[in-house]
């Protein structure tokens, strides 16, 4: 008695799927063992807050403020023209005879880029290596 099947050659060869899927849910298992689940955050940074109290102006300070509209006020005084120059030479008047003096730099948040830009090459012309730029705490 012959059970074997007409159209069938002897010799090809099988694959057997359950034991593929039996070491496949093996090496499963094993990577899920493994691995360690780490949470990737991305940089966490503390911003400090300004809640100090505003300190007493020292004398060798000269405010320059920069409106929206871009007119420029060297110690609450207009400038007529706003080039560097005369920027420049605003600050030389305002500063007198004090030695290296701060500029502070007081712009609106709708000022344009380069008049602040031009305050500050107007302190580097006028020799004020110091600017610092004045913020508003959060309410």
């Amino acid at each position: 008695m012959n059970f074997r099947r007409a159209g069938r050659a002897a010799d090809a060869p099988e694959i057997n799927l359950i034991p593929l899927i039996d070491v496949l849910l093996v090496i499963i298992i094993f990577l899920m063992l493994t691995t360690t689940y780490a949470k990737f955050s991305g940089l966490e940074i503390n911003l400090p807050t300004a809640d100090a109290n505003k300190q007493p102006e020292p004398p060798n300070e000269v405010s320059v403020a920069v409106t929206a509209a871009g007119q420029i006020l060297v110690n609450k005084a207009p400038l007529a023209t706003v080039s560097v120059a005369a920027i420049s030479e605003a600050l030389r008047r305002a500063a007198g005879d004090a030695k290296d003096p701060v500029i502070v730099i007081n712009a609106d948040a709708k000022a344009t880029h380069q008049s602040v830009i031009d305050v500050m090459q107007g302190a580097q012309t006028a020799g004020y290596p110091r600017i610092s730029f004045a913020t508003q705490a959060p309410h």
